[in-house]
C-alpha cells in the first residue's frame, strides 16, 4: 500500500509552548490510524496543520502526494469530524448536508446518490427533514459525520468522533467506516480516549507534550510496552507459598488469583512449572491503557 499521509519533522510553537515538536510518521492508504494523547499532547494542533487551519513552524506535510502549502488541492480529499459540531443548528439535516455539498461542488445527481447512501448507512432516514437542534446528541454525531463523508473524500480524520455515542450509534458509525475501508480504500486518522477503538487500528503514535513517545501496531505496543495478567480461578492452596518463596507479586480475592508477569513466554513457563497446583484458569493480554501509562506515566482517562 502507499503513503497517503506522510508527515516528516513537523514542527508548531505556540510563543514559548511547542505544540509539536519535530514528529514524523507515515499513514497508508485504507489504513486505519489512532492517535493517543492527553489534551495538549498535540494531537489537534497536528490535524488543523494538516486541513489548513493552523500554519506549521516548519516540517513537512503531504497528503496524496501533494504538500499542504497548496491546500487548496488537499481539502477535496479530506473529510473531518470535529470535537464539537460545526453544523448551523437552525438547518434541517438536508439542508446542512445540502450546503455542505455545494462548496464541493457536487452535482444534483451526485448530491442524490452520496446522500441516499449515507442516510441507508447512518439509519438518518427519519431525521431528514428535522431541525438539527432538535435532534439528540447521537443523531447530531451521525449528521457530523454524514457531513464529512458527503464529498466522499480519500481521507477520513475522527477526532473523538464517538463521545458520548451510545453502544449502538457507535456500532452503526464503525460499520460505515470499516465498509468505506473495505470498499473504497478510504483512510481515517482517528485521535480518541476509547481503547477498544484504538486497539483495532493497524497502527498507533502515542504523542506526550508533542513528541511521539511510541509507535507501531497494538499487538507490537502491547508485546513492548505492557505486561501479561494470569487469572487463576482454581488453584491449590500450596501455589501462593510458591508465590511467596519466588518473590511473585499476587493479588488475591475472594474469586482468583491474579499475577502479573512481564511476557506470554514467563507465563507460560510458570504454568508449566506448576501445572498440577492449577486446574482453571486464563491469560488476558496486556490492554492499551496499560501501553499508554507505561509510555506515558499517566493514565488516558484523565482526558475524559
Amino acid at each position: 500500500m502507499n503513503n497517503i499521509i506522510e508527515i516528516k519533522n513537523l514542527k508548531k510553537s505556540f510563543g514559548d509552548v511547542q505544540a509539536v515538536n519535530d514528529i514524523s510518521f507515515e499513514v497508508k492508504e485504507g489504513e486505519l490510524f489512532a492517535f493517543l494523547g492527553l489534551n495538549g499532547a498535540g494531537k489537534s494542533t497536528t490535524i488543523n496543520i494538516l486541513v489548513g487551519v493552523e500554519d506549521k513552524d516548519s516540517g513537512e506535510c503531504i497528503v496524496d502526494g501533494k504538500s499542504i502549502d497548496n491546500i487548496d488541492s488537499i481539502l477535496p480529499k479530506i473529510g473531518i469530524v470535529f470535537q464539537s459540531s460545526v453544523l448551523d443548528k437552525k438547518l434541517s439535516v438536508f439542508d446542512n448536508l445540502k450546503y455542505r455539498a455545494m462548496l464541493y461542488d457536487l452535482t444534483k445527481a451526485q448530491f442524490n446518490s452520496n446522500l441516499e447512501f449515507l442516510v441507508n448507512r447512518l439509519q438518518m432516514k427519519d431525521i431528514l427533514d428535522k431541525r438539527l437542534d432538535k435532534l439528540s446528541g447521537g443523531q447530531k454525531r451521525k449528521v457530523d459525520i454524514a457531513r464529512a463523508l458527503i464529498h466522499r473524500p480519500k481521507v477520513l480524520i475522527l477526532d473523538e468522533p464517538t463521545t458520548g455515542l451510545d453502544p449502538k450509534t457507535r456500532k452503526v458509525v464503525w460499520d460505515l467506516v470499516d465498509n468505506l475501508r473495505k470498499e473504497e480504500k478510504l483512510t481515517v486518522l482517528l485521535t480518541t480516549h476509547y481503547m477498544e477503538e484504538a486497539t483495532i487500528a493497524d497502527n498507533v503514535v502515542i504523542l506526550d507534550a508533542g513528541k511521539i513517545v511510541a509507535k507501531g501496531t497494538p499487538i507490537e505496543l502491547k508485546n513492548k510496552f505492557s505486561s501479561d495478567y494470569l487469572r487463576i480461578y482454581k488453584y491449590d492452596k500450596s501455589i501462593c507459598d510458591v508465590l511467596d518463596d519466588e518473590n511473585i507479586q499476587y493479588i488475591k480475592d475472594k474469586d482468583k488469583l491474579t499475577i502479573r508477569f512481564a511476557s506470554t513466554q514467563s507465563a507460560k513457563e510458570f504454568l508449566v512449572k506448576y501445572n498440577e497446583l492449577i486446574s482453571d484458569l486464563e491469560i488476558v493480554k496486556g490492554s492499551m491503557d496499560d501501553v499508554f501509562l507505561s509510555v506515558t506515566g499517566k493514565e488516558l482517562k484523565e482526558t475524559v
